[in-house]
């Protein structure tokens, strides 16, 4: 059995996001730097995505972002355990919550999941919420995929976390 098993992106699914980023600049910006969802809380957002996906990358850069946002070393050793940190505002746990849920469905959550995070953070900040979790997706996949590439490329040798590379020994 091959040893990756992150997610990647297939061309036809990139496409399929990078279209809809394209058409979603607006909201895309609204997110990012708005305030309905602050900064340290996009970050968390961010990391617990990032942690189910498995995406190198993105862990080291928003590991370094989180820090910047006043996340505490506690916080990110919960997260990098795939926890939800107890440290973590009492507010934002559902949506953590829902944010690993959406992730461990490869972005395709149960309607009423997400029915229930519109009504906990009302519809505009739940849409700032999902607009987070698409972008970090995004990113994740496209870090995925290139260590993919690397690791056909080296036949193996290159593009695996150590948690794989034990796996294909």
């Amino acid at each position: 059995m091959e040893p990756f098993r992150r997610r990647t992106y297939t061309l036809k699914t990139l496409w399929q996001d990078f279209r809809a980023t394209m058409s979603r600049r607006a909201a895309i910006r609204q997110a990012m730097r708005g305030g309905r969802v602050p900064e340290i809380f996009r970050e968390r957002l961010m990391l617990v995505v990032t942690e189910v996906n498995g995406c190198r990358y993105c862990r080291t850069f928003h590991n370094r972002e989180a820090l910047k946002a006043g996340l505490s070393q506690d916080e990110l050793h919960a997260f990098s355990q795939g926890l939800i940190p107890e440290d973590a505002p009492e507010e934002q746990h559902a949506a953590l919550l829902y944010a690993r849920y959406w992730a461990e469905n490869d972005a395709r959550p149960d309607p009423e999941a997400t029915r229930q995070l519109v009504g906990r953070y009302g519809q505009e900040t739940a849409e700032d919420i999902l607009t987070v979790l698409g972008m970090i997706r995004m990113g994740n996949l496209l870090g995925n995929t290139w260590d993919y590439l690397l690791y056909r490329l080296s036949f193996g040798r290159l593009g695996l976390l150590e948690s794989e590379a034990g796996d294909s020994v």
